[in-house]
This record gives structure tokens, C-alpha cells and sequence, in this order.
């Protein structure tokens, strides 16, 4: 039979080539979770525990009242610990303390330093691990993860063109690689007196790596 224009060649694609591929997002933060402690001392167990309760619930009600919901306000930690003092080798009572702390989620970046304020002004003696997060970390990530296959596949392509072979563009196999934790960059200011206590979120990095195959 007479084909009057040349018939392509039928592509072989019987190899397979293995090619990695990763993306980052940086996303700025919308969440923030924040420990806030009262810790109170005392000759007395009771008074320690009283006076502690008393300063806690003040500072709940205050933070209700700036706009923080109470699902958002959780206990993280309660303890009680008689303290000593070592005088000529000897352990010698000095008093009990009480710890009483809460993990704050807030949902608005800027009321960070208000919330700060308003917790230290109404008793709050002790302030850790801030933590800034993403609402939606899942759906970055599902980005990240696209953007990383589309690096793979451009990898393969410039593999391809390098060794001057056709690929197939589809990937037979896809893997997901280790997922790793955000990144998150940010700095902490003191604030000047009278000033609201100054909070830089940074950037939260978002990674996401795959591995993938690829017939040529």
C-alpha cells in the first residue's frame, strides 16, 4: 500500500525514568496560639490556690470581654509544688506554688499584642510558646503538593530534552514524600511603655515533595 506522506514513527515508550520534584509556599500566618500563665505563691496552699483562681478567672473574663471566644481559651497545665531552700545542707520549706495555664487561640493577627496586654495587665505573670499557624494549612499544602508535581514533570521534560529522547509527559506513578512540618519565621519586640507589645508574624513555609515516574 502507498502512503503518500511519511507515517510517524510509533513512539516506544518502554523505559522508565524516576524523577523528583518539590515546591515551597510562603503564606503569612492568620492564627495564632499563645500559653498564658498565672503562677502565685504562698506560705499556704490554700491562699496560693485561692489567690490563683481568682487572678485566672479575672483574666478569662478579660479576655472574653476582648472578643475571644471561649471555645478558645483552653486549660493547658495546673500544678502545685512546695519550693525549698538548702541552708547548711539542710532542705528547708519555703513555700508553695501554684501554676495555673491556658492556651489562647487567636483568630486575628493584629489583636496578638492586645491580647498580651489585656492578659498581663489583669494578672498574668508568664507568657510561652506562641505559636503561629495557618486556618487552612491542609489547602496550602494540596498547592504546595501541585506545585511540586509540576516541577517533576518539568524536570523529566528537561531530562528528556537532555538526553534528546520523547517522554511521556503523564506519570505512571506518583509518590508523596515525607510530609514536613510548616516553617515558621518570625520576630518578638518589646514593647515601650504605654505601647501595645508589637508582634511580627513572618512567613509560614509550606513544603511539599514528590517523587515520580516517567515512561521514555
Amino acid at each position: 500500500m502507498y502512503y503518500p506522506y511519511p507515517v510517524p514513527a510509533r513512539q516506544d515508550f518502554s523505559r522508565l525514568m524516576t524523577v523528583n520534584g518539590s515546591a515551597s509556599l510562603s503564606v503569612k500566618p492568620d492564627t495564632v496560639s499563645i500559653q498564658l500563665e498565672v503562677v502565685t505563691e504562698s506560705d499556704s496552699l490554700m491562699e496560693a490556690q485561692q489567690e490563683n483562681t481568682l487572678i485566672m478567672n479575672q483574666v478569662i473574663e478579660a479576655l472574653l470581654q476582648a472578643g475571644i471566644p471561649r471555645e478558645d481559651i483552653q486549660t493547658a497545665a495546673y500544678s502545685i509544688n512546695p519550693l525549698y531552700d538548702y541552708i547548711d545542707g539542710k532542705q528547708v520549706f519555703r513555700t508553695f506554688q501554684v501554676r495555673n495555664a491556658i492556651t489562647v487561640t487567636i483568630r486575628d493577627i493584629d489583636q496578638v499584642g492586645q491580647v498580651i496586654e489585656t492578659a498581663v495587665e489583669n494578672g498574668v505573670n508568664r507568657i510561652s510558646n506562641i505559636q503561629f499557624m495557618l486556618d487552612d494549612q491542609e489547602g496550602y499544602y494540596r498547592q504546595a503538593l501541585s506545585l511540586a508535581l509540576q516541577n517533576a514533570i518539568g524536570n523529566a521534560s528537561a531530562l528528556a530534552g537532555t538526553m534528546n529522547v520523547a517522554i511521556d509527559p503523564t506519570p505512571v506513578k506518583v509518590t508523596e514524600q515525607q510530609r514536613e512540618p510548616p516553617v515558621t519565621y518570625q520576630t518578638f519586640v518589646a514593647a515601650a511603655p504605654g505601647e501595645t507589645t508589637p508582634i511580627e508574624p513572618g512567613q509560614i513555609t509550606v513544603n511539599a515533595e514528590v517523587k515520580a515516574q516517567f515512561k521514555y
